[in-house]
């Protein structure tokens, strides 16, 4: 069996596909993450923006009198890029781009334009609303990320858009866990799953299903939402744009088993999962492409060590994730102060876990 899965650590030879959903299975992952094809390593750089002469072709050819389909998708191209440059530019810029981008395309639906056309409009607007909304909130304007995302909401219902009207369910999830209702939590992630049916977005309800029923304390629920979420993944296909904030891609699965395992104190799995969301996150030179993921993976190492009896390393791991320039403040802050909790239960007298839980506090009242 070793000399086995030595080849297929190399691959040389791989499993069947029912053995790899198997196996990924006994490690809370799913096949696409543990047995992915080695990728170039420049397909994984991320562009900070799009090409001045792109920008400019698309915006000539909104100033035209009349929308064609080449326009359309040249709008939607543009769309794809914002989403996927999510996890690297800074959120300000980002913010302010998608923004403009949005009035942009709003602009449009006053035109004179086909039925099929104004549905398109009102699907990418919709898609940008979500992108401007999960922005609003990494920077700690959750009431106005809360109306954008009701905003959203209403242009997929309109454009009869599925994935769009699932996101903003799933961003009513996470804005419910950052601020401790895990209730709303639950109610909105089967909400969602309703509305989005068996798409990419559903499997990211369950996992958002599965933290939710972690801090509420219910394992069994846990796993019947992480098996749900890891079942529908493993029956779609293998994304064509990984990249894109609002598709799931197996390493995101990964991701989220790591909380989850986290929570409910498993460990072993959750810090080899951690150690495998940084390996995805960081390119063959170093390059952190998810900074927020990463800073999770750390926080998530900080806290087994801390119940391991290393409160160095847990200082250490936890330092590591707040360094990053690029943060989600609310998602940083839930587990930072989760860390920040087992130092308080395992080192109730010690300066340096005090340091620590000072230096969060710091971070989010500069950064807020």
């Amino acid at each position: 069996m070793v000399d086995q899965w030595k080849r297929w650590e190399s691959g040389r030879v791989l499993p069947s596909p029912e053995y790899q959903r198997l196996i990924a299975a006994i490690f809370g992952s799913v096949s696409g993450a543990m047995f992915a094809a080695p990728r170039d390593p420049q397909d994984v750089m991320v562009s900070a923006g799009t090409p001045v002469s792109v920008t400019t072709e698309v915006l000539s050819r909104l100033q035209a009198s009349a929308i064609d389909q080449a326009t359309l998708d040249a709008l939607r191209l543009t769309v794809d890029r914002l989403c996927a440059d999510y996890p690297t530019v800074p959120a300000p810029q980002l913010l302010l781009e998608g923004r403009s981008w949005l009035t942009r395309i709003s602009d449009l639906l006053d035109m004179r334009v086909t039925l099929s056309q104004h549905r398109e409009l009102l699907s990418l607007s919709g898609m940008l609303a979500l992108l401007v909304g999960c922005l609003e909130q990494d920077t700690g304007a959750s009431t106005h990320a809360e109306a954008t995302r009701r905003s959203a909401n209403l242009l997929g219902v309109e454009a009869d858009d599925h994935d769009v009207i699932g996101w903003s369910y799933e961003m009513s999830c996470w804005f419910a866990l950052t601020r401790g209702d895990y209730g709303a939590v639950l109610a909105a992630s089967t909400a969602g799953i309703e509305a989005a049916g068996e798409r990419s977005v559903s499997v990211q309800l369950r996992a958002q299903q599965a933290k939710a029923w972690a801090r509420i304390g219910d394992r069994r629920k846990v796993e019947v939402a992480l098996d749900q979420g890891r079942t529908l993944l493993e029956s779609l296909p293998y994304p064509t744009d990984p990249a894109h904030h609002f598709i799931v891609d197996p390493q995101k699965f990964d991701f989220y088993s790591m909380d989850v395992l986290r929570t409910v104190g498993e460990d072993r799995i959750a810090d080899a999962l951690a150690n495998e969301v940084l390996r995805s996150c960081t390119t063959w030179d170093g390059t952190v492409i998810s900074p927020m993921r990463a800073a999770e993976a750390w926080v998530s190492k900080g806290v087994i060590a801390a119940r391991a009896g290393d409160l160095e390393a847990a200082v250490e791991h936890g330092r590591n994730a707040l360094e990053g320039e690029r943060k989600s403040l609310p998602s940083l802050a839930m587990v930072g102060h989760e860390l920040s909790s087992e130092l308080r239960v395992h080192y109730p007298h010690e300066p340096l876990a005090q340091e620590y839980t000072n230096e969060l506090a710091q971070i989010m009242k500069a950064d807020a």
